[in-house]
């Protein structure tokens, strides 16, 4: 459920984020019609609209990469060293990532994605979305993990930059002209938050209780 909630408020922001647009550009195609001194003063306001949105967008969106990355790198955290090679057997599980698998290609997506954002080539072993094959014990993970939500970090504060160039990413569905800093920062996060998910599933088969779940 928290989950869910979190997907919401993601579409929310977005959807906040359009509206605000959509609203700028319709006074933009008003203001020829009016007086030009109106024009010079509404082209001053979308301008200024326009720099306040990207630091509102930059603001949010930081705070659900530090909620994000609490509560993944904490559950990621919780399973034992020895479990990090644990794969689900019963059931149609044939083939799945093991729970370190998993974290690590969390990880190596948040660097596609953030790297995409900044306009990077993505990080050596981090392109097949497995990350790096020397990343493997529990603590090389979990710097790995959080290395990549830093990364991200870094993403977030080029939202609203027009001289950091931005490229398209062949795991995102958007295609190169749909691509936007803001729009692959929001993919990768709600890409960590469905592994998360799964993350939850293993360490309770684990016995482990998730610490977003402990009292």
């Amino acid at each position: 459920m928290r989950q869910m909630n979190s997907i919401f408020i993601f579409l929310l922001v977005l959807t906040s984020g359009s509206v605000a647009l959509a609203q700028t550009e319709r006074a933009g195609r008003i203001a020829p019609l009016a007086q030009p001194g109106m024009a010079v003063a509404q082209e001053h306001a979308d301008e200024h609209t326009t720099a306040l949105d990207a630091q509102r967008e930059r603001q949010a969106l930081q705070v659900f990469l530090k909620l994000g990355q609490r509560i993944i790198v904490s559950a990621a955290d919780a399973m034992p060293a020895d479990k990090y090679g644990f794969a689900p057997t019963d059931g149609e599980f044939k083939g799945v990532r093991t729970f370190g698998q998993q974290v690590k290609h969390l990880a190596a997506t948040n660097h596609i994605l953030a790297a995409a954002a900044l306009g990077e080539e993505s990080p050596t072993g981090a392109g097949d979305e497995r990350g790096p094959e020397t990343v493997r014990t529990k603590a090389e993970i979990l710097d790995y993990l959080n290395g990549s939500f830093e990364h991200l970090a870094r993403a977030i504060e080029a939202v609203g930059d027009k001289n950091t160039r931005v490229k398209s990413s062949p795991i995102s569905p958007l295609k190169a002209a749909e691509t936007t800093r803001l729009a692959l920062t929001v993919e990768a996060m709600i890409h960590a938050f469905d592994h998360y998910g799964q993350v939850l599933q293993y360490l309770r088969m684990n016995g482990v209780v998730p610490p977003a779940s402990r009292p």
